[in-house]
């Protein structure tokens, strides 16, 4: 086990005070909140491409790759649940509140710094998809209203830049809510949001099959020139859908929000359980239903690719909807990093006033406003280098591809693979160390294969 300082172990979410004193808050989370979060950070960009990537797939390898995704994420889910209190899962009295802490307390400090890398570059990157997602919803909004006024054909050509900006604005503003433990509204809003746009998505694309009067599509999936290109679609859409998934990242961060009683874990576990049941239901109802309604021709975003143009008011609500739950989102997936930064920050500046200092402003008939330097400075710098790199690389199913893959080994199988090993003790070449360790080779195998796709597909995009 990692050698961890019991204070170490016991720091909050976020550091709201200085560095002396951690600032109580009250654990008053339940199922329901957990699930609401859960859902948020799930149920995001990865949907919209999934009819996207049951085309290339096809409609035997598409379904089994959502049911296999789906059970895996909930199978290292409960492995990592149990890791919140040490020693007894249930009882214990030291709580790791964040998943690199986990990695530290049961793997060591080398471990730790790896997976820091893997994490933040994880979350990070949710900023920038989810201001390219942000950015292509609005755009689509006004695609549609243009068609719906000028016809199918009307040249309507809107950019990307002003959106990524003004979403990027936002979320200076909303970077300032202090941790996750404020947050618990705009999970339940955020949640509210996504079901809504992935049953439009779902009712649009069932009502279109009905239209059509046929399922469109095959079992091998989208054609192509050659065997090479199908290979590079295919492990692009491995990608994607890996990114649609887990969120092993934040799932200790939000355990750290329940109620104690009942035990956190087993909360813990019933919410993942209810959560990606209902986040594969959506996420088979939207892909098949959106393949089934085009065929070859499905987009790669499916509510933004104009497979549909009308009614154009449902397609304004539903890109609407998408922007209320990514600006939530947005923040679920980068409350995390501004915690480790600013944690980090703290601890090697004890004695810096732009670290640690608060300073209240009243304003008539407002609550108190608390203001840190650091935290100001950090966070909009923060959001303005996702938004920026959005900018330079505004390509939905390349970036989803990308990220899912790069990270969907090390974060969502490899650590908690290895955490179980420590925290349960189980012995090299026993049955279960070598079905654990082949399970978690086969995922190498798909995270290599899918970031080698997205990657080639991307540098297509870009130069090609």
């Amino acid at each position: 086990m990692g050698d961890v300082a019991e204070d170490q172990v016991q720091l909050p979410l976020l550091r709201t005070s200085d560095a002396t004193e951690e600032e109580p808050f009250e654990r008053s989370g339940t199922i329901w909140t957990a699930s609401a979060h859960i859902i948020t950070g799930v149920i995001g960009a990865g949907v919209l491409s999934l009819a996207w990537s049951m085309a290339q797939l096809g409609w035997i390898a598409g379904p089994l790759c959502m049911i296999v995704f789906a059970a895996v994420t909930i199978f290292t889910s409960n492995l990592l649940c149990d890791l919140y209190r040490f020693p007894d899962p249930e009882s214990g009295p030291t709580r790791i509140r964040s998943y690199p802490q986990a990695v530290r307390f049961y793997l060591g400090e080398k471990s730790q710094k790896v997976c820091a890398i893997f994490a933040n570059e994880s979350l990070y990157g949710c900023g920038i998809t989810y201001t390219i997602t942000t950015a292509s919803s609005i755009r689509a909004i006004q695609k549609s209203n243009c068609y719906h006024r000028e016809g199918h054909d009307a040249p309507c050509a809107y950019g990307y830049t002003l959106y990524m900006l003004l979403f990027g604005a936002v979320q200076i503003v909303m970077s300032q809510i202090p941790n996750f433990h404020n947050m618990e509204w705009l999970s339940v809003i955020a949640a509210i949001m996504s079901f809504t746009y992935s049953f439009i998505g779902f009712g649009l694309g069932f009502a279109k099959v009905i239209e059509n009067r046929e399922i469109k599509g095959s079992i091998s999936g989208v054609p192509t020139a050659n065997t090479a290109d199908k290979l590079w679609l295919a492990f692009q859409a491995l990608g994607d859908i890996a990114f649609a998934y887990p969120y092993s990242i934040i799932l200790l961060e939000i355990q750290d929000t329940l109620k104690s009683s009942p035990p956190e874990n087993k909360t813990m576990k019933k919410a993942s359980m209810i959560s990606i049941l209902i986040t594969t239901f959506f996420y088979l109802c939207c892909g098949c239903f959106g393949y089934a309604a085009f065929g070859s021709l499905t987009p790669g975003n499916l509510l933004t690719g104009f497979g549909f143009y009308e009614p154009y008011w449902l397609i304004d609500f539903a890109n609407a909807c998408i922007v209320l739950h990514l600006v939530g989102g947005y923040q679920i997936y980068s409350q995390p990093v501004f915690g480790f930064v600013e944690r980090w920050l703290t601890k090697k500046y004890p004695t810096s006033q732009f670290v640690n200092n608060f300073y209240t402003f009243k304003f008539p008939s407002l609550p108190p406003l608390k203001i840190n330097l650091l935290r100001i400075s950090f966070r909009t710098a923060y959001v303005m280098s996702t938004t920026a790199i959005a900018m330079i690389f505004p390509y939905f199913n390349q970036v989803l591809g990308v990220l899912g893959a790069l990270n969907f080994w090390p974060l969502a199988i490899y650590f908690p693979v290895e955490m179980y090993f420590v925290q349960k003790k189980i012995g090299a070449w026993t049955k279960q160390w070598i079905v654990l360790r082949i399970f978690s080779f086969i995922c190498l195998l798909v995270t290599i294969i899918g970031l080698i796709g997205s990657i080639e597909g991307l540098i297509s995009a870009k130069f090609g």
